[in-house]
């Protein structure tokens, strides 16, 4: 129960593929959760139901909350399921087709048939116009406006809701961007415009046209949802401070969120990754992977010295799982993460050289698997999780979704009748295929990140993940998992750990050694000015971080080293100073440097950001009886051995610190449930997280 003198509360909400997940933060310390179907039609609905539900169950409403945040994957989906608005590129004159061109590269050169995603504008709607800017800012050609009055008839004639502007080296000089603009809203005040010198001012036209675009693409509908759920909030008293999660961990305005949607994209994985690396922090783990596994993908995020990986680029909607090339690419702050259609919602079928295979389709929450019994035919991850006897069907997802296992049986009977298996066998391969998927994407990540995945420590959190996090860990070499308190809920309670943030970015060419430090010290103050003005909108009075970094390569390189500024004014940094760190940070990624190479300097970077909510510490005393006694049995069909084995099942919140158990187990809690292998024993750590400890050979064969 909240404090009556002090009734605040910070509120999240996570709308998944398949579930919305709902936390709250009472002022006593308390933390309620909730796990409902998302509303794909209309996202706010579960978003404020849940909410709602989830308060009045402790006397609470909406009113008195004070920080609302809130992740969403609406523009993700968007762009894979290609609903976004009839969209136009208006570009510099003889640049239509960048989009088409891309960098020209081919993601498997092998392939005789290799097929691209298809741009997100079709060549009829990619517009030109005469202007011309060159790569030092100086305008060559001025915009002609005669041809910008032929493509706005274009535009107000093939019905086009949103407009992205993206003309060469705008980047450097924004004026003819900033000028077309106005003139297309004097003509259609209603359009939606999106300009690259604002969404993304960086060198690499193909890069900075597909973020441009995937900006102008979901930005009516992202701005259409934002407003649904302000005037819903707003109906509801609602009177504190609504908070949007970007892609890089950070919080940001609901008007920054309406201008740039792209930074929203991955949302929801990012504050997952926020999540563990807190978790990771209080747990004295250095060195993590973060694995999330909700009911339509699966990401895994490497975390070192309790820091998510991060990068300038992302792609979304990739035309082969593991290829990198082969998806839209969008240039934006983002937490480094590998995301795979798999999920408890993904669909199992017959491929044609008669394997299972699982995903990347997903059943979603409408109809959602069979054994929602809410209409689905199709078999997937959670129906066999059913089958096996790793769920209760009674009390799927807080009791929220009863289950039915006849249903999930006659889904599985598709893929058991063409391989002449049995039902459970059946499931049992669904339940090892899309393991294997997690763990060939967990093992890929890490490799291109030239590190070991059998070195760290899995956390294991969202819905689906305990159940399939120690067979992922037992494929990939892992020895030791943590599953925290609440993991069903994981990325909802990473969001109410983000701080605020906004990060700027220029692209602005230097050789190292004719480096102009005046100008560029003069355009990181503005770069800093602008990003504190956006973060001091939500905090006005908060000691604030800022982190520079300049993206440096050797002359001749196609990518860039990002290091890290020291404070201060960058005039007195010399070259030398420069030089040496980028060769430390060089060789800690490539073992070695080129002597003699000449150095530059491509793109700048200003993040400005609160210090972040890190929760707090607690110690949980150590176990003062004898273990817990299972709550019950459970029928698990053990795959290996082709029978069916009763397992123990306990329930989470009668366990206590340093209470060990051995595996097999079931560890059963409100929002999902921890299957603990053989080939593992379990404790409570100090932090309430569960601990998975391998166990030698001689153990499991004891």
């Amino acid at each position: 129960m909240a404090d009556l003198l002090d009734p605040r509360v910070r509120l999240s909400a996570d709308i998944g593929g398949t579930f919305t997940d709902i936390v709250a933060e009472l002022p006593s310390g308390i933390r309620v959760t909730s796990k409902v179907l998302t509303t794909p039609t209309a996202p706010e609905q579960a978003v404020l139901e849940g909410a709602s539900r989830l308060l009045e169950r402790n006397a609470l409403t909406l009113k008195d909350v004070d920080v609302f945040v809130h992740g969403t994957t609406l523009a993700t989906n968007a762009i894979l399921e290609r609903r976004g608005a009839r969209t136009a590129l208006i570009t510099t004159e003889g640049f239509r087709d960048v989009l088409e061109i891309g960098t020209e590269g081919r993601f498997d050169q092998y392939d005789l048939q290799l097929e691209r995603r298809a741009p997100l504008i079709p060549r009829s709607l990619r517009l030109t116009v005469r202007e011309r800017i060159y790569a030092n800012g100086q305008e060559v050609l001025a915009l002609d406006r005669n041809s910008l009055a032929e493509q706005i008839s274009v535009i107000q004639s093939e019905g086009v809701v949103s407009v992205a502007i993206c003309f060469i080296h705008a980047y450097r000089n924004p004026a003819h961007e900033l000028e077309t603009r106005r003139l297309l809203l004097d003509a259609l005040p209603n359009l939606h415009v999106s300009i690259s010198s604002e969404v993304c001012p960086e060198i690499r036209e193909y890069e900075r046209v597909s973020t441009t675009v995937a900006n102008a693409y979901v930005q009516p509908q992202m701005a259409d949802y934002l407003y649904r759920m302000q005037k819903r909030l707003e109906s509801e008293s609602f009177n504190g401070v609504l908070y949007l999660v970007t892609s890089n961990g950070g919080l940001t305005s609901l008007e920054t969120a309406r201008r740039f949607p792209v930074r929203l994209v991955e949302s929801g994985p990012a504050g997952g990754a926020i999540y563990a690396a807190d978790v990771a922090r209080r747990a004295g783990e250095s060195k993590v992977a973060a694995f999330d596994m909700g009911g339509t993908t699966a990401k895994i995020c490497l975390i070192d010295q309790y820091e998510p990986d991060t990068d300038r680029t992302y792609e979304v909607d990739r035309a082969a799982r593991f290829q990198k090339g082969s998806g839209l690419p969008l240039r934006i702050p983002v937490i480094d993460l590998f995301e795979i259609g798999a999920g408890g919602g993904s669909i199992a079928h017959i491929n044609v050289l008669k394997n299972i295979q699982v995903g990347p389709t997903s059943a979603g929450s409408e109809p959602g698997p069979a054994c929602y019994g809410r209409g689905g035919e199709d078999a997937t991850v959670t129906d066999a999780d059913a089958v096996l006897g790793l769920i209760d069907p009674d009390v799927f997802a807080g009791g929220t979704v009863q289950l039915e296992v006849k249903a999930a049986e006659r889904a599985l009977e598709k893929i058991a009748a063409p391989l002449g298996f049995s039902v459970e066998m059946a499931a049992f391969g669904v339940y090892e295929m899309v393991c294997e998927n997690m763990s060939n994407a967990a093992r890929v990540h890490a490799i291109e990140k030239g590190k070991s995945i059998g070195d760290h420590t899995l956390i294991a959190f969202g819905g689906a993940a305990p159940l399939h996090v120690a067979r992922i860990a037992e494929k990939v070499g892992i020895k030791r998992i943590l599953v925290p308190p609440n993991a069903g809920v994981g990325s909802a309670i990473g969001f109410l750990r983000a701080p605020i943030s906004y990060e700027v970015v220029r692209s602005r060419h230097s050789l190292l050694r004719t480096l102009a430090a005046l100008e560029v010290s003069e355009m990181l103050t503005q770069m800093e000015d602008e990003a504190s003005a956006l973060v001091r909108q939500g905090a006005p009075h908060e000691e604030l971080i800022v982190r520079r970094h300049a993206y440096m390569r050797y002359v001749g390189q196609g990518h860039e080293v990002a290091i890290l500024l020291p404070d201060g004014d960058l005039r007195e940094l010399d070259v030398l100073q420069f030089s040496q760190a980028f060769e430390a940070s060089y060789t800690q990624l490539f073992g070695r440097t080129i002597p003699g190479a000449e150095v530059e300097i491509l793109t700048w970077s200003v993040l400005v950001a609160t210090e972040p909510n890190h929760a707090q510490a607690t110690v949980l005393p150590p176990a003062t009886g004898r273990s817990p006694l299972p709550k019950g049995y459970r029928e698990h069909f053990d795959g290996v051995t082709g029978k069916r084995v009763s397992i123990p099942v306990y329930a989470r919140e009668e366990l206590q610190c340093e209470q060990q158990l051995m595996g097999p187990a079931l560890i059963a809690e409100d929002q999902t449930t921890t299957f603990v292998s053989s080939s593992f024993d379990v404790s409570v750590d100090h932090c309430g997280n569960l601990v998975m400890d391998r166990k030698t050979k001689a153990e499991v064969t004891a």
